[in-house]
């Protein structure tokens, strides 16, 4: 893999469309995801941004435009060529083994083993100490490794997800609605980690339809609707209000507004007061 140049985006879509046959599922989108920087695309269902992130993520390969990682040009076959290139993809229905212990969720598919065969066996105790230290070490305090990782929230798991790709050496973490189904609470907690991730020197990709959650930690702001780019903004570019206007439809949310503002009842139709007489 080439080493990048100094500045160069980790990862850059320019003009990128898809096409399944005469549907346009994503046309013309461009983005930047710099290191230790959050990009956050924002959209309501059917905007384009699980097109997005399959094309990123290697499940689906684009038909127009450019995509490059490190500065050179990139169409992954596969989801594990886009993560030997350090792209970690954290899909909001987490991949995990409800009833297995956090740590083997942890290291679930890249078990580490020791011994020679054929008495070569997993290494238990590696893979205990390294889940318990990789967790602290982003800031999560886990009770026991040991537990079951479906006993832990939905806010948990998704931290035990970013901890998970920033261990196994990604460089850009793309994150599919991580607070979706989530409170306010753990929504908080999630984010806190992936401003971690942030802070760690990762490209954070934020797919989320709150613009309260992107503001909180964005860098740059994407907004998709119907497959197509319809903003694009850098922090110091937008308020949360002109963001959070913009995602809820902007000048189509004004029209609406209009029409649904009740009109006056002419005066010449009358009318009648409390008592039962004529006004």
């Amino acid at each position: 893999m080439t080493t990048p140049l100094v500045d160069t985006p980790l990862v850059e879509l320019n003009g990128v469309s898809k096409y399944y046959g005469n549907i346009r599922a994503l046309e013309d989108v461009s983005l930047v995801v710099n290191a230790g920087e959050i990009s956050c695309v924002l959209g309501d269902n059917g905007a384009g941004k699980s097109t997005l992130i399959k094309i990123i993520a290697g499940l689906h390969q684009h038909d127009a435009g450019t995509f490059s990682v490190d500065g050179e040009p990139a169409k992954f076959a596969n989801p594990r060529e886009a993560l030997d290139h350090g792209i970690a993809t954290v899909y909001q229905d987490l991949a995990v083994v409800p009833l297995m212990p956090v740590w083997r969720n942890f290291f679930l598919g890249s078990e580490p083993t020791k011994g020679t065969a054929p008495f070569k066996r997993m290494d238990v105790d590696l893979m205990r100490r390294t889940t318990h230290e990789e967790l602290a070490r982003m800031g999560i305090d886990l009770r026991d490794v040991d537990q079951p990782i479906g006993t832990l929230s939905g806010g948990e798991r998704q931290c035990v997800a970013i901890a998970r790709a920033v261990y196994f050496g990604a460089k850009v973490l793309v994150l599919d609605e991580p607070t979706a189904a989530l409170g306010v609470k753990q929504s908080g907690v999630v984010l806190k980690y992936v401003a971690a991730a942030r802070d760690a020197g990762l490209g954070v990709v934020l797919i989320t339809h709150n613009p309260h959650h992107a503001y909180l930690v964005g860098d740059r702001f994407i907004l998709l609707k119907r497959g197509g780019m319809f903003g694009s903004h850098t922090r110091d570019e937008i308020t949360l209000d002109e963001l959070t206007r913009q995602m809820a439809g902007g000048s189509e949310l004004d029209d609406l507004r209009h029409e649904l503002e009740r009109a006056p009842v002419p005066t010449h139709l009358g009318g009648h007061s409390a008592d039962g007489t004529e006004k």
